[in-house]
């Protein structure tokens, strides 16, 4: 296992680019402007490794999520089930929730990362502890199905999480500063934009211009559209949407805009971000329906609302680290994200 030294360069030394501003890295928890908020991380703090979906394949994964989590300049701590297996889920409902109420009850654990998606977030909803996650808010950080935990942490915990790389996940800098920037150094930074959209090869398009504020939600839009009609789902109303996916087909993203549509979520929005898509194209050379823009188009453009595609969202090289459940301002021409304020005390 390689040590803190060799997978800080791995992180592009990107803990050193910025001076932690001394006032604000010695500030734990609390409130600000009336709302609680999670403590701002410190390097060697502790944080929570839980696997609350898929099963991890091999003990690689936990060995790579233990190797960024020390690059970051944290000590981990896994959770008891995190290398269990249950069919093709990380242990049963039961243990995957007792692992995440463990560390929000845990004083000492002061963040918590998911090591990877998969399937099975949905499952624990029920299981969790709400009244101590509500009690004891702590950065839940990861993606993909771990989107499930971001939106009910959004309808019941009432604190922002952040939606970027699972713990196993590559953190390269772009991934890593912006992480930094929000959970360490407590600031509110611009995100996205065209330099960042060049990291992935796709270009970044504009389909309604203007700027919009409203709460972040979303996440990857299979999970999201799954959580129609649960009572899971946070209030959309006014708030920016964002949303991502990987490997789904253009009439299945067509399926699951709809979805949202016919529920009433795309059109109570202020705005629109969606992020890639990778994979989202159909291989069949005979394929004649309707492009993956097209069918994005479809959808967004008649909203009204400023609304852009192209953001480094997702399964992604260099994926931006997103505040879930933030209040922030998106500029659909610049293509860019910004916190209105910080998500940590």
């Amino acid at each position: 296992m390689m040590d803190r030294r060799a997978a800080m360069a791995g992180l592009g030394g990107a803990a050193t680019a910025f001076a932690i501003p001394a006032g604000a890295a010695s500030r734990r928890g609390g409130k600000s402007a009336g709302r609680r908020l999670p403590p701002r991380l410190r390097v060697g703090d502790t944080v929570g490794i839980v696997s609350p979906s898929s099963a991890v394949e091999a003990e690689e994964g936990l060995q790579r999520a233990e190797w960024w989590v020390r690059g970051m300049g944290l000590v981990p701590r896994f959770g008891t089930h995190a290398a269990d297996r249950h069919g093709y889920l990380a242990g049963t409902d039961a243990n995957r929730a007792a692992d995440i109420n463990a560390m929000y009850a845990d004083d000492a654990v002061r963040a918590v990362f998911a090591v990877r998606g998969g399937w099975g977030g949905a499952r624990i909803l029920p299981l969790l502890d709400w009244d101590t996650i509500r009690a004891n808010p702590k950065l839940l950080i990861g993606y993909s199905d771990v989107t499930a935990l971001h939106l009910a942490f959004a309808a019941r915990a009432g604190f922002p999480t952040i939606h970027g790389g699972n713990a196993s996940s590559s953190w390269p800098r772009v991934s890593w500063e912006s992480l930094w920037r929000m959970a360490f150094a407590g600031e509110a930074p611009v995100l996205g934009g065209s330099e960042v959209e060049a990291i992935s090869g796709r270009a970044g398009r504009t389909i309604r211009g203007g700027t919009a504020r409203g709460t972040l939600l979303g996440g990857n839009l299979t999970i999201l559209s799954t959580f129609m009609g649960t009572g899971w789902l946070p209030d959309f109303a006014d708030a920016i949407l964002f949303v991502e996916d990987t490997n789904e087909s253009e009439y299945r993203i067509d399926r699951m805009l709809q979805q949202l549509r016919l529920a009433g979520v795309l059109g109570s929005l202020a705005g629109v971000v969606f992020g890639q898509c990778t994979g989202c194209r159909s291989t069949d050379p005979d394929y004649a329906g309707f492009t993956l823009d097209s069918v994005i188009d479809q959808y967004l453009a008649p909203l009204g609302v400023p609304a852009f595609t192209g953001a480094n969202i997702g399964h992604v090289a260099g994926q931006l680290s997103l505040p879930s459940g933030a209040a922030v301002e998106i500029d659909a021409d610049a293509r860019t994200i910004r916190l209105l304020r910080t998500i940590t005390a």
